[in-house]
């Protein structure tokens, strides 16, 4: 397989360095893999500190910024990151208000940001965690126990970080992210398998003229495989299967989300058609965010996230934000 790498073992290295250069308000330790924002701590305010295995870019580095994330702690590919990473994240963000750990379901993640949070509690931090785990596909797949993390972690981070921003205590930010996840659902499609630097070539078997539906953002097995479907008929079946699971009160936000490869020409087409099935389904939709943001390194296909909002959590999502890969109001 054909890459713009150097060599598989300083992938993650060379791309914190070019983060480092691209983003002057963004302080990167290349050495310790730790990414936070320039004017930490931010007193007075709740840290929001996540991460996971790089190769979802632009999760989570790419959230570092006012009105998101505090700091990001990216691992090997697709591998979990350290304690001592987060550990250290926390205390560069912690300014005495607590700190939130937003913890994708992933054993390793999970296991991790655990014994992080009793280490920097022993160093005086004051910690709480919410687990995202928003993927309907699944239950118990190669890499969890319970429901995947995917396309939430967005939503978590931005309306949590919107709350953090505005001063709000520890409590009150864990309790907003905790109603994000509960009220979001997510499903994702692979048009082909994810090649990773390490192996370079596909992880998985998917052969040409079938799809996998329900895929995992590490390539984990899905519902079922089916010959090809039009963009409409996988809309379908996603939107479908999530509303299956939460039949949504509130009006909803969508994030129909590129898992790397997949290009905005049929990530906007096939948006158009999940806006047809929820229209269909008699489901409101306040707000649309389409592009790449929870990637899979080089997989085609894309996911759906749906977030029901009350007025509370739409101004959060509407207040100001400024990090890489979202911005808006600032």
């Amino acid at each position: 397989m054909k890459m713009l790498i150097n060599v598989p073992e300083t992938v993650v290295a060379d791309a914190l360095r070019g983060m480092a250069a691209a983003h002057p308000d963004l302080t990167v330790d290349v050495e310790h893999r730790v990414i936070v924002r320039r004017d930490a701590p931010v007193q007075g305010q709740v840290a929001l500190v996540s991460g996971g295995g790089s190769g979802h870019e632009p999760l989570h580095g790419g959230f570092v910024g006012p009105g998101m994330l505090s700091a990001a702690c990216p691992g090997e590919v697709f591998t979990s990151p350290v304690p001592d990473q987060m550990v250290r994240a926390a205390a560069a963000v912690d300014s005495g208000a607590g700190v939130l750990f937003v913890v994708k379901n992933y054993t390793g993640d999970v296991l991790n940001f655990d014994m992080a949070a009793e280490l920097a509690e022993d160093e005086g931090i004051q910690v709480a965690k919410v687990l995202v785990n928003d993927d309907v596909a699944v239950t118990d797949s190669l890499f969890t126990a319970g429901r995947r993390g995917t396309g939430a972690t967005l939503f978590v981070e931005k309306i949590a970080g919107a709350a953090a921003a505005e001063g709000r205590p520890l409590e009150q930010v864990e309790s907003v992210a905790r109603r994000v996840n509960e009220n979001s659902r997510s499903f994702g499609v692979a048009l082909s398998a994810v090649t990773t630097p390490a192996k370079g070539s596909p992880t998985f078997d998917l052969p040409d003229g079938e799809l996998e539906l329900g895929i995992g953002i590490h390539g984990e097995p899905g519902r079922e495989r089916r010959p090809m479907m039009t963009s409409g008929e996988i809309a379908d079946f996603a939107v479908h299967a999530i509303l299956e699971d939460m039949p949504p009160r509130n009006p909803v936000l969508v994030l129909v989300n590129g898992m790397g490869a997949t290009p905005l020409l049929e990530l906007y087409g096939f948006n158009a058609e999940v806006q047809r099935v929820l229209a269909e389904r008699g489901v409101a939709v306040v707000r649309t965010l389409v592009g790449n943001y929870v990637t899979s390194l080089d997989m085609a296909g894309a996911s759906v996230t749906l977030c029901q909002v009350d007025e509370e959590m739409l101004g959060l999502w509407d207040a100001p934000v400024r990090t890489p890969a979202l911005r808006w109001g600032m």
